[in-house]
């Protein structure tokens, strides 16, 4: 599968890219330095949007690294139709100000397929929990 990334302002040793063929996250970089002091968060432009199909979805998540650090990575769902600059929210639940520098990897950039659900009051008769036989012969 192939998304087309669109360039806003990333360099181009700062694309998402993968350690690994097989790795499942592709690390998004830092474009600039900053701080994220305890208890806050920070919003950092990724430089790059992206064309997702219909049916996916693009989420932000956190380094281990980072994570053993007491900093969360996240992004709420990337819909199919934004194309604007990705970001993700660095929040710092540790016990120290969390330093960024320019070219540090601040996440990982997953897709997924999602379900996009029609959401109904009334779903039809539920399955229950009747076993052998509880439909009739």
């Amino acid at each position: 599968m192939q998304v087309k990334l669109i360039d806003h302002g990333v360099p181009a040793d700062m694309l998402p890219k993968r350690a690994y063929a097989n790795d499942v996250g592709a690390d998004v970089y830092a474009l600039r330095d900053q701080i994220v002091e305890i208890g806050c968060s920070a919003v950092i432009g990724l430089g790059f949007g992206l064309e997702l199909p219909a049916g996916f979805g693009a989420f932000i998540f956190p380094r281990s690294s980072q994570t053993a650090k007491g900093v969360d990575c996240k992004l709420p769902p990337l819909d199919p139709g934004y194309t604007g600059e990705m970001h993700a929210v660095i929040h710092n639940g540790g016990h120290e100000a969390y330093h960024i520098y320019r070219g540090d990897r601040i996440g990982q950039l997953v897709v997924l397929p999602v379900a996009t659900p029609d959401f109904v009051l009334d779903a039809g008769k539920a399955r229950g929990d009747g076993a052998f036989g509880s439909t009739g012969k």
